[in-house]
């Protein structure tokens, strides 16, 4: 069995330990090693929602999944019972399952919507792994992970955001997944919270949204669910570790530390609902809650070779200037006390960052750094949630970049792909250029896309730092060694109906220019 056969049996969920391809409800299809069913079974398949693991190291990683009997029921609660029930899981060195390596017991709690999190060490660096869980005699999906290596070795990973479902089928993330990545990089929008059509995409709706818009517990959880079940989010989380960060819309649009975009009352309380709902269904380490603060801003690394520094653009930065938007002639957006990153995540940051020994630090973020006037002619206009509305502090950040080994920022949230130059000086043509910015077009927001040449140009002159702009979906799949980036940006035709293809639309190829530091 290769690993598009294993893939292809992980994401129908038919794995076996024999390497068998049988139904995971089968008594044969159950590892003697595992746990029996208990006495009060569950009467249908749990195992609907996945698996997933994330957040690598050198000796593990986080497994998860999240018991579901009916992922769309109207509790939120998956169609499960209201106790608690207990999870066997497996770690093994082979795709089947012949050599186990760890195996345990975690518990899938009613009150965390029976979700489970095991963080796994004592592992091997560097080396692939696969696991499996099981529950009352039903078999999961198998999945692949691995962990980060201890030497320099080179990195395969890919870089997405942005899933609208209502917008278009998930052939993006299938796509993704058939190029094997050792990494993915999740940079935001994982789901959104608008009711049906409360977002639209120019061609319209292709799937609907569970009822409503996201506010309570219930809503959120029952949101997740309803992604969690595509079959194509399910194969690209089996087949590699992920680094997941939310942006605005796992919330709220346009949300901004304690202030909703919207003004509605009770905004508190609405994102502690959001918050839980996403740890519930990501592969998050339980450091992560802190209590009323989700803490996503952690540092990955990946031996010698990679840093990576995932910052939280949302949870800590003072309201958009000038009532947000797109505007022209905002004075308060130039304030330099205004922070996008607050004052602890900078210091995190900053410390990071000089501290740092990688021979590459990547930068993962969800709002766009560079400078971007969508005015053409003469004046400009920027857009007060990215970066350009709180231009100090990015300046300062730019700053501290230029003393890093190879600074590379990833980002998400524009819905089309980018390539950009970053400087102190974005008017200044022959300001020295700190860092590429590598942003990655959506998955599947705003529907089908399309590649307007005329606009494009009129963009691109209005903004020579920018070299490479296009509006159709996709996603980033890099190299990296400790030579050069090597980065694809992959795009899709359509996402209205499935079956597209990606293809490249521009390479990049960055090159090494510092030596990591001893």
């Amino acid at each position: 069995m290769n690993r598009r056969s294993f893939l292809t049996a992980a994401a129908a969920g038919l794995l076996t330990q024999a390497g068998a391809l049988t139904t995971p409800t089968s008594p044969a299809g159950a590892s003697a090693s595992l746990a029996a069913a208990g006495s009060l079974a569950l009467k249908g398949d749990p195992f609907t929602l996945g698996v997933a693991s994330g957040d690598p190291s050198t000796d593990g990683f986080v497994l998860w999944t999240r018991l579901a009997l009916d992922p769309l029921g109207g509790d939120g609660r998956g169609g499960m019972p209201s106790r608690d029930v207990d999870v066997d899981w497996q770690i093994a060195a082979d795709e089947r399952f012949g050599s186990v390596v760890r195996s345990g017991t975690a518990t899938a709690r009613a009150g965390a919507a029976h979700s489970v999190h095991v963080e796994v060490d004592g592992l091997e660096p560097g080396r692939e792994y696969f696991y499996r869980f099981r529950s009352q005699g039903r078999l999961s999906p198998a999945g692949r992970t691995r962990t980060a290596p201890a030497g320099e070795r080179s990195l395969a990973f890919a870089v997405a955001a942005c899933a609208h479902y209502e917008h278009g089928y998930y052939t993006a993330y299938r796509r993704l997944a058939e190029e094997e990545p050792e990494l993915v990089v999740f940079l935001g929008d994982y789901m959104y919270e608008y009711g049906p059509s409360g977002y639209t995409a120019l061609a319209g709706r292709v799937r609907t949204h569970t009822p409503g818009k996201c506010a309570t517990l219930a809503d959120y959880r029952l949101r997740h669910a309803q992604y969690k079940s595509d079959p194509d989010l399910q194969l690209a989380h089996a087949t590699a570790p992920w680094l997941v960060a939310f942006d605005d819309h796992e919330i709220e649009n346009n949300w901004a530390g304690s202030v909703s975009s919207t003004g509605a009352p009770g905004f508190a309380g609405r994102r502690a609902h959001a918050f839980r709902a996403y740890y519930e269904n990501m592969p998050l380490r339980r450091a992560s809650l802190q209590g009323a603060v989700l803490r996503v801003n952690r540092r990955v690394s990946w031996g010698p070779l990679a840093r990576f520094h995932l910052l939280d653009t949302r949870q800590f930065r003072d309201d958009q200037a000038c009532l947000d938007g797109v505007r022209a002639g905002c004075d308060d957006r130039l304030d330099s006390g205004r922070t996008l990153l607050g004052p602890d995540q900078w210091s995190w940051l900053e410390s990071g960052l000089r501290g740092s020994t990688a021979r590459w630090n990547l930068l993962g973020q969800q709002i766009m750094m560079t400078q971007r006037d969508y005015k053409v002619g003469p004046g400009r206009e920027v857009n007060l949630d990215s970066w350009d509305g709180y231009a100090p502090e990015r300046t300062r950040l730019l700053g501290s970049l230029a003393a890093t080994s190879n600074p590379v920022v990833l980002t998400g949230d524009a819905h089309m792909h980018h390539l950009a130059d970053l400087k102190t000086d974005f008017d200044d043509p022959d300001a020295p250029v700190i860092a590429k910015e590598l942003i990655a077009s959506s998955i599947a927001s705003d529907g089908d896309g399309y590649r307007d040449k005329a606009w494009i140009a009129e963009a691109l002159s209005e903004n020579p730092h920018i070299s490479f702009i296009d509006q159709r979906r996709g996603y980033l799949m890099a190299r990296l060694t400790p030579d050069e980036l090597s980065v694809d940006y992959r795009t899709l035709d359509y996402i209205s109906r499935r079956g597209a293809r990606a293809r490249t639309a521009h390479r990049v190829t960055i090159p090494s220019t510092a030596q990591a530091r001893a």
